[in-house]
């Protein structure tokens, strides 16, 4: 077997073994129900904002260190607080032992983003697309099984809620286990490069981080070689951000992949205590068919989107097709809360992930067309922070006693016309592209008249 290939299977096992976790779909289940004695209030302002908080502030550090200790033991530490948190749910029962969890999920979230640049410290650019290929395909399996288990478990009454989290426990244990096995990377992107002063190129490239890079400082205006590692990482680091960023279509489309993720993250995260409310004592929960099916068709969205993507729309064209998905999914947002019928709020639910994984697609493809290759961890982790910082600002404004304190029917409907509002703001963003480029090109024709 190629070495790439192996490599890429390697981080498709694990991938896929940590995205098994039945006990999910029927988290709130669990902790309303009879195991733990918090009620939904405390839920939804007390713990589950811990989470988010958390998210957001550790995945500042987390991005930093992640390529300083290059990859692995990131990846180890996704599978250790993988064991601390489902030990912690089975174990332990107060308030405190619960947002003490949610620190914890925090890290196993931020730690992801070892995950996804892993396997490119390890591999030829030229297997760049099959690996993330590879990659995502296996977290949609795991994904998959892990609805459909907890679906015919629960169906079948051989297991109740609390006892779904043994098997995640399993789980996660084989995945920690399991990232041990990875191989080391011993060299990355920013703070282990691979010297190579022997050729021009390296040699230009290494001495080009000078004043230009940071303007005012001239003791930086002397060769790599003799500079300090944490010198040259931030150098480069610095020029690959400046140079995404000083780039308005990057710029557009992180915008907008932050904004996506954002609302899917608050959506996602707040679903199951919507369902509560329209739904407080089901006869039977189909949380797990319902992540099942989204599952499959949030991948198969995923697939189109690529297929239908690649040189056959033009930016603009991309964002007039996303701002009007984006609405599509503001409208699937308000089926999930303007009804009293738990099935078309799974319906609802099930759409806009389909919907979700095609636009999400599209924005992630359009940012990386726009991008030096060597910059895509960079910029997709910083796209991130800002989509967790929307997301944080989306909790104290709608769920917290430091906004509105919403309840989930408000909520939710103030997610939806986030979505509505998103694509009302991109609409109008390509309206007045084209009216600027009609005006210039009229403009350049009459000059052109007028020099004949």
């Amino acid at each position: 077997m190629k070495e790439w290939l192996k490599i890429s299977c390697l981080l498709c096992v694990f991938g896929c073994v940590r995205e098994i976790r039945p006990s999910e779909p029927y988290v709130t289940e669990f902790l309303l129900g009879p195991w733990r004695n918090i009620t939904e209030t405390q839920l939804t302002h007390d713990v589950y904002p811990v989470g988010t908080y958390s998210y957001l502030v550790q995945l500042v550090f987390v991005f930093l260190i992640t390529d300083f200790l290059r990859y692995k033991p990131l990846i180890i530490t996704i599978g250790a607080t993988g064991v601390i948190i489902w030990s912690m749910l089975i174990w332990t029962t107060s308030l405190l032992s619960l947002q003490i969890l949610e620190f914890f999920y925090g890290t196993y979230m931020a730690a992801e983003v070892a995950y996804f640049t892993y396997i490119y410290a390890k591999v030829d650019k030229k297997y760049y697309p099959r690996v993330t290929s590879h990659t995502r395909a296996a977290m949609f399996v795991g994904k998959l099984v892990s609805g459909i288990t907890s679906q015919v478990m629960i169906n079948l009454e051989l297991m109740n809620y609390k006892e779904l989290n043994y098997i995640t426990l399993a789980t996660q244990i084989m995945a920690m286990l399991w990232a041990f096995g990875l191989p080391r990377v011993n060299k990355s992107l920013y703070f282990h490069r691979e010297e190579t002063f022997d050729t021009p190129d390296a040699i230009s490239e290494q001495s080009s981080y000078t004043q230009t890079d940071f303007p005012g400082d001239s003791s930086l205006e002397i060769s790599s070689q003799s500079q300090p590692r944490l010198i040259k990482a931030m150098h480069l680091l610095w020029s690959h951000f400046r140079s995404a960023y000083t780039n308005g279509r990057v710029i557009q489309w992180s915008l907008w992949y932050a904004i996506g993720l954002a609302g899917y993250l608050q959506v996602t995260y707040y679903m199951q205590l919507l369902w509560k409310v329209i739904e407080p004592e089901p006869l039977i929960a189909w949380n797990g068919a319902v992540d099942a099916v989204l599952t499959a068709l949030a991948a198969l969205s995923a697939l189109a989107a690529g297929y239908l993507h690649t040189d056959r729309l033009n930016s603009r064209t991309s964002l007039l097709t996303l701002a009007f998905f984006s609405a599509l999914e503001g409208g699937c947002v308000l089926i999930c809360c303007w009804t009293n019928d738990i099935y078309w709020s799974y319906v609802g639910f099930v759409l806009f992930g389909g919907l979700y994984g095609f636009t999400i697609t599209v924005s992630s493809a359009e940012v990386a067309r726009h991008l030096q290759e060597d910059s895509f961890g960079l910029v997709f982790g910083f796209n991130t922070l800002i989509a967790l910082i929307f997301q944080s600002l989306l909790t104290m404004i709608f769920v917290t006693d430091t906004g509105f304190e919403l309840d989930p029917v408000g909520q939710f409907t103030a997610y939806a016309f986030y979505f509505i509002g998103a694509a009302v703001l991109y609409l109008i963003s390509v309206l007045v592209e084209y009216i600027w480029c009609m005006y210039r090109a009229s403009n350049t024709e009459k000059l052109d008249n007028a020099l004949e």
